[in-house]
């Protein structure tokens, strides 16, 4: 068998496809800084819950965040990565995160909706 033939790029290709979009790629960017409520994320990015549902039912179904519920909150973190090929660029996207203006003031609008009682 071919290197070429070896080579499963399937977990690559489900990543990016997850990742081509910009709302996505943002959420991808919070997550970067630890587990957050879906609460947390549709203040920080100006969504409504209906949107940031669908956009992380994506991002689950492609293996980039999981969920755990607590009562009737449900908390997502950047799921970890098997295929030593997508942990490469998922790193190497999450530290060039910080070099972007608009992710940086997505992490602002996430720490003021961070408050105390912020998911009552």
């Amino acid at each position: 068998m071919s290197a070429i033939a070896s080579l499963d790029v399937r977990p690559l290709s489900r990543l990016m496809k997850a990742l081509g979009d910009e709302t996505r790629l943002r959420m991808v960017a919070l997550l970067s800084h630890g587990e957050l409520c879906v609460c947390h994320l549709e203040k920080a990015l100006g969504l409504t819950q209906s949107n940031t549902s669908r956009q992380l039912t994506v991002l689950k179904a492609a293996g980039v965040v999981e969920p755990r519920r607590e009562g009737s909150w449900v908390f997502y973190r950047l799921a970890p990565q098997l295929d030593e090929l997508t942990k490469s660029q998922l790193r190497a996207l999450v530290n060039a995160f910080g070099k972007r203006e608009v992710l940086r003031r997505d992490v602002e609008r996430l720490l003021r909706a961070k408050g105390p009682a912020s998911c009552k």
